[in-house]
């Protein structure tokens, strides 16, 4: 890393953090040699391991009986535990999902809806930024909008109404705080549907969505190299590494990925550099510590969107299919379209650049502090610098035929410290098998957000526009500071070996400090302000296999999150209360044929109260109730050796209710960015030749959805497909290398138009999706 970058490190990260987590590391282990002889000799198991259940009733009596006997045994001449490690599932639902759940159940196990896209998967379907992993799960889609990086959409809510988490950490508003994130240093994507307050906090009305990066594994180190280039001459790499050292109890995992996607529109590219690492330590066989850094960078130059054209004026340049209906904000459009010559079309200035570095520093220990009694605790820091400097509004103007544009900037220097701590105990309730978890959490945000005092703006031609400069800035300056405190519980009771209780209580303290100041330094009326919020949210929901394989669950959970936008941006003048969302939901998870088969079915009904709602202009209206309900349907099977088939689809009725303001009512329209239906299809077919070859094709429909409340302008459904061919190259080839693979990619392959995500924030404006592409890989793991 180059003295620039280690600089930057230094200015990022707070500064307390990095001695903390080594001290609190240092410390354990000190405590672990002075325990010695006094705590039992109980294996830690790694992380892909999970402790089977015990069974209920009598047998458990039996079994904790048998238990003893081995402790004491082993106490004289300990020996390492064996665990079995389920195999994949074609959904993967024997994965462990962290965020779905602290009680370490399997996706099937757990009384929600969870999907989990594994590494190999993004790999296999070509997902290069966390967007594509999204938008390859059931009922989920994702603009990559350059306001809001990794916007993402499920089961009507959007934006700041989904956490996103990183290794199960939340660091603010997804719409804040996310970024166009590589897939190339993550282990695995999880996904949970609907309130999910529990695990995540406030923030999650909609659902969560945890990035989780690779991790170490005990045994032979294993390598991997990673390359791909496409026809708009994106390039990326990746190089990976872990195992076991030659230190005893010593594992590590090291990644670093570079990348450079060029966009469809000229002058528009993402640039992100990712460096990964962290080690594991077994002290023990009761305790394991580790420790983990991770380093990101992303540039990009940004595609802001195509205008919305009167029809009128583009004449034989007018589209069909991409966006439909009448839009009004600046001056009368009249029926609107998207012009072709616009296509690859950048407004933004030529002097634009969005910006961030961040840096994670995180550590902790797990500790067997009996055979039934886990403490596992991780200490965090991170450090973000964040800016955007560009044009950002690009509204069609009737009446001088020209696009009026208006710059923006904004700025964030983001420092986060916490620590979450968890106590696991195993035990018998009345000769039920029982798990709880309780866990504490505590966490301090100091946010700064340096911004825009004026907006420079200029008219340009609709063709081959004079892009120019941003011109004068004048800024002023917001902060928001958090405290965050958090007390969870939560529990599994095994009334029989097949049904299960599953439920949990969280109770959240939130305390906000917010300041705003003018460009000269005067601080604004109505700030500061102090505002502390006390939620109670949680899950109850059971799951019962009727038959192996074919397990049924329900839950009813509840959620919570800021009504008006998000917490870093609150204003005295806004509502400053709490959202409430609850859910019903029940479904069915089957694993069938011989581990060869798999589908699930889940139905929801969601209503969120005492939500405001975008408006256009950073304005925000009043929609008092939004309600969703749905059904989501997966499936995937290999009838034969050769054949793979797969596919989804998401139904979803997402409406507001008593919406009602000055001048009108938006009440029974649907929010922005939900589709009514999508769904994805896969088929691939493997030739066991001596070099296996393997074809496949995607595809994906998403429906109609609006860019605003107002629901006047349609983005347009559309389906597009993904073609793809892999060849293995056999080991005596190249003998230093397992497998290697050469892979071809054909993205969009009708090389369809369509509208991707409008913000309703910038709604004179569409994002379109990217042409047709084509793309070469090669991987090898040695």
């Amino acid at each position: 890393m180059s003295s620039i970058r280690l600089v930057r490190l230094r200015r990022i990260l707070p500064a307390s953090a990095a001695l903390a987590l080594f001290a609190a590391i240092d410390m354990t282990a000190a405590l672990a040699q002075q325990a010695g002889e006094l705590l039992p000799p109980v294996e830690v198991s790694p992380p892909q391991s999970r402790k089977q259940a015990k069974p209920a009733g009598r047998d458990a009596a039996s079994t904790r009986r048998a238990a003893t006997r081995r402790s004491v045994t082993a106490a004289v001449a300990p020996k390492p535990v064996a665990f079995d490690i389920a195999p994949p599932t074609p959904l993967n639902s024997n994965a462990v999902a962290a965020s779905a759940s602290r009680l370490g159940l399997t996706v099937r196990q757990t009384p929600a809806t969870v999907e989990v896209i594994s590494a190999e998967t993004m790999r296999e379907q070509g997902y290069r930024t966390v967007s594509d992993v999204a938008q390859g799960a059931v009922g989920v889609t994702a603009g990559d909008n350059p306001a809001e990086p990794s916007a993402f959409s499920m089961r009507g809510f959007t934006n700041s109404q989904i956490n996103t988490l990183y290794n199960g950490i939340k660091i603010g508003p997804q719409n804040m705080t996310s970024r166009i994130m590589d897939t190339a240093n993550l282990e695995a994507v999880e996904i949970l549907k609907g309130p999910a307050s529990l695990i995540s906090g406030e923030g999650a009305a909609g659902g969560a969505i945890n990035l989780v990066t690779k991790r170490p594994h005990t045994g032979p180190i294993r390598n991997e190299a990673d390359f791909s280039w496409d026809s708009l001459n994106s390039l990326r790499a990746h190089f990976g590494s872990g195992g076991s050292t030659n230190v005893q109890g010593l594992d590590y995992r090291f990644d670093v990925s570079r990348s450079s996607l060029n966009g469809f529109a000229e002058d528009t590219n993402t640039r992100t550099l990712d460096l990964s690492g962290q080690l594991d330590y077994r002290v023990s066989d009761s305790l394991k510590v580790w420790g983990a850094i991770e380093y990101r960078e992303d540039r990009s130059k940004a595609y802001w969107g195509a205008p919305l054209v009167p029809v009128a004026f583009s004449g034989s340049h007018a589209t069909a299919g991409i966006v439909s209906g009448s839009y009004f904000n600046r001056t009368d459009l009249g029926a609107v379209t998207i012009d072709d010559r616009t296509f690859n079309t950048n407004y933004n200035v030529l002097d634009n650049r969005n910006v961030a570095q961040e840096v994670w520093l995180r550590g902790g220990f797990e500790l067997k502090l009996a055979p039934d009694l886990t403490l596992k605790s991780q200490a965090y820091g991170y450090g973000a610098e964040r800016s955007w400097f560009n044009n950002e509004i690009e509204a069609f103007d009737a009446t001088n035929n020209q696009v009026y544009r208006e710059r923006f900037y904004v700025a964030h220097s983001q420092r986060l410290v916490g620590n979450i701590t968890d106590l696991v105990w195993d035990a018998n309730v009345a000769g039920f098998d029982n798990r709880m978890v309780a866990t504490l959490s505590s966490s301090y945000l100091d946010f700064v957000r340096p911004g825009a005092a004026n907006f420079p703006n200029d008219f340009v031609s609709l063709v081959d526009p004079d892009r120019g400069f941003y011109g004068p800035l004048t800024t002023q300056q917001q902060t928001a500071r958090i405290d965050n405190e958090a007390l969870s519980f939560e529990d599994r009771l095994k009334l029989t070996r097949t049904f299960s209780l599953i439920g949990g209580l969280r109770v959240e303290h939130i305390g906000l400090d917010r300041n705003s100041t003018d460009p000269a330094g005067l601080v604004k009326a109505g700030f500061p302000f102090t505002k502390d919020w006390a939620p109670v949210t949680g899950r109850i929901g059971y799951t019962w296999e009727a038959v192996p394989g074919l397990t049924f669950f329900s839950q009813y959970a509840t959620g919570a999150d800021v009504s008006a936008n998000n917490i870093f941006l609150l204003a005295p003048a806004q509502p400053l209360d709490l959202t409430t969302a609850r859910t019903y939901e029940t479904g069915v998870k089957h694993v069938l044929w011989d581990n060869r088969a798999e589908w699930s079915f889940s139905a929801y009904d969601i209503v969120r109260r005492n939500v405001y709602a975008a408006a256009g202009g950073q304005t925000l209206n009043i929609a008092g109730r939004q309600e969703s309900k749905g059904v989501e349907v997966a499936g995937s099977i290999r009838p034969i050796g050769p054949l793979r088939l797969w596919g989804n689809i998401a139904y979803v009725d997402a409406r507001y209710a008593d919406y009602d303001f000055v001048g009108g009512s938006f009440s029974g329209n649907v929010p922005p960015n939900v589709p009514r239906v999508v769904a994805n299809a896969g088929a691939s077919w493997r030739f066991f030749t001596p070099w296996p070859v393997e074809v496949g094709i995607t595809g994906r429909h998403v429906g109609d959805r609006y860019n605003t409340d107002a629901n006047t302008v349609t983005m347009n459904a559309y389906t597009i497909g993904d073609l793809y061919a892999f060849v293995d190259i056999p080991k005596a080839v190249f003998n230093a290398v397992d497998l290697a693979r050469l892979t071809f990619r054909v993205r969009n392959f009708t090389d369809k138009r369509y509208a991707i995500w409008g913000d309703p924030f910038y709604p004179d404006q569409i994002l379109l999706g990217a042409p047709r592409t084509y793309e070469i890989s090669a991987a090898f793991k040695w």
